[in-house]
């Protein structure tokens, strides 16, 4: 299981969440930040420090945001020609300035 970050967060980008994450599986869209579902270790870190209270256990997710996370990793984002995959961290490929079709339509 692991978290999952929702609608709050949509254009507030805290960052908080990424400075405590152990593991670097927090990455960065133009407009909202992602969990990697693969990479993360559902230690939690992220949500206690979320100002926004935007993230949230996998399961408890709600079901849009927790499709849309998936989605930013495994499909090519707008203007992208390959997924983003799973990189292993998100400071090896640094902000990635595209969200998914759902969160830049919205």
């Amino acid at each position: 299981m692991a978290y999952v970050i929702g609608a709050a967060c949509v254009d507030v980008m805290d960052r908080s969440c990424m400075e405590e994450c152990p593991v670097d599986c927090i990455y960065e869209g133009a407009r909202k930040l992602y969990i990697h579902p693969v990479e993360c270790i559902d230690c939690g870190a992220c949500a206690e420090v979320c100002p926004e209270e935007a993230i949230s256990a996998d399961r408890a997710a709600d079901p849009d945001h927790r499709l849309d996370n998936r989605r930013f990793f495994e499909e090519p984002l707008p203007g992208r020609e390959e997924p983003v995959g799973s990189p292993g961290g998100s400071a090896k490929i640094g902000p990635v300035g595209a969200d998914t079709a759902m969160i830049k339509a919205g």
